[in-house]
């Protein structure tokens, strides 16, 4: 990398760390005050506070890593062509493909990042996060949920136990279930306890016993215990038993069991889970492409740069949200994933040929009307030649 390439490259890395740091920073303290409750309501510690919204830092940088290229690129061709430094680099000839140089390096890099994270991080930091409310949820049966209290532990599941025993068991426990309306179970025990197997956590019930009551019979059907393990996983809400797409490992949506009644039932989703990891990495490199296509061609001080910085932050927008957009409907339809696909690679081939095969028109109203009329006079011609024939 020549010298004039690596002080290019000191300047969009900065702007990139800056624009990803600031952004990140921001997002996680909006997202974090949400999760205020784990301090408050729930009695966690401040470290398991931070590690639960800490988890969450690898999907933000994620999302967030190609607006920071793309803000970055911005910056960097701003900076250069305000300080008449792309006119010197322009006279001195050198070449687009030189001035681009230094951000493919750095597009690279930001695209290897947010792969690793897309194919391996998130899901993991994703299934931690569940793992880690799986045991807040014990923690809160045992050390918050007061005696004699009727707890709402979600909406239409009510927790009570009447009073703890010397060795910190949960004396007269009784439980509701009212999340499914059509099937709603009773939970009576004489004593109850957390206890951790495997990695799971359960709350184990003693001599007591369940009573069923469906929607649509008169009579419960009661079944009697000695001791009964309750998995604390279903206190999440309805539907929320299965890890969902996103907590899954990458090999595991390549492999999924069919026979998984939730996997059978989303099979939409995960089908969309898995091609959004692939295609995350592709985003970093329109939005590096797009910025210089706006703003790589070198300009006078007189010629504004403000309407070709707004047309672009409109385009790599658009596309992004294109992005998702095809993303939710290959969660209902397979067709869609011509879309998902099409979408970056499109934007990727209409970028280059911008930067490379044509001269782009200058962004203002005088440029967009001398290139209408120069596409109308092309077209008139076509149409001319094609009638002499």
């Amino acid at each position: 990398m020549l010298r004039i390439e690596k002080y290019i490259f000191r300047i969009a890395v900065s702007g990139f760390l800056a624009s990803l740091l600031g952004l990140t920073a921001v997002i996680w303290l909006t997202q974090a005050l949400l999760e205020f409750d784990l301090l408050t309501t729930k009695g966690q510690s401040v470290v398991m506070f931070l590690t639960v919204t800490g988890l969450t830092i690898p999907s933000l940088i994620m999302l967030i890593a190609p607006f920071a290229l793309f803000a970055a690129v911005l910056y960097t061709l701003n900076k250069l062509n305000g300080d008449s430094e792309l006119i010197v680099m322009s006279a001195a000839g050198m070449s687009a493909a030189q001035l681009l140089r230094p951000f493919v390096t750095l597009a690279l890099a930001v695209s290897i990042l947010v792969g690793s994270i897309s194919f391996v991080i998130m899901p993991w930091s994703f299934r931690e996060i569940r793992d880690l409310v799986t045991q807040i949820r014990a923690d809160f049966l045992t050390r918050v949920v007061r005696e004699g209290a009727f707890t709402t532990l979600d909406i239409g599941f009510v927790f009570h136990y009447r009073e703890r025993g010397p060795g910190g068991e949960l004396k007269g426990v009784f439980m509701q279930d009212r999340r499914d309306p059509q099937r709603i179970s009773t939970y009576l025990a004489e004593t109850g306890q957390t206890a951790e197997v495997e990695g799971q956590n359960y709350l184990v019930l003693d001599k007591g016993s369940i009573q069923r009551q469906q929607v649509n019979s008169r009579d419960a059907a009661i079944i009697v215990f000695e001791r009964y393990a309750l998995d604390l996983a279903q206190f999440a809400a309805a539907g929320e038993e299965a890890y969902k797409p996103r907590e899954r490992s990458t090999w595991e949506l390549f492999n999924l069991n069919m026979q998984e009644d939730y996997v059978a039932r989303y099979i939409g989703r995960f089908r969309a889970e898995l091609h959004d990891r692939f295609v995350n990495p592709l985003y970093p490199w329109i939005g590096m492409l797009i910025a210089f296509a706006a703003l790589g061609q070198a300009r006078t001080t007189r010629q504004g740069r403000g309407m070709a910085i707004f047309v672009a932050v409109l385009v790599f927008g658009a596309i992004r949200l294109a992005g998702v957009g095809a993303s939710s409907v290959l969660a209902r339809s397979g067709w869609a994933l011509i879309l998902v696909y099409g979408i970056p690679f499109l934007s990727i081939g209409g970028a280059v040929y911008a930067i490379f095969g044509g001269r782009l028109p200058e962004v203002g109203l005088g440029p967009f009307r001398d290139f209408a009329v120069g596409l109308a006079e092309r077209l008139r011609a076509r149409v001319a030649r094609a009638g002499a024939r």
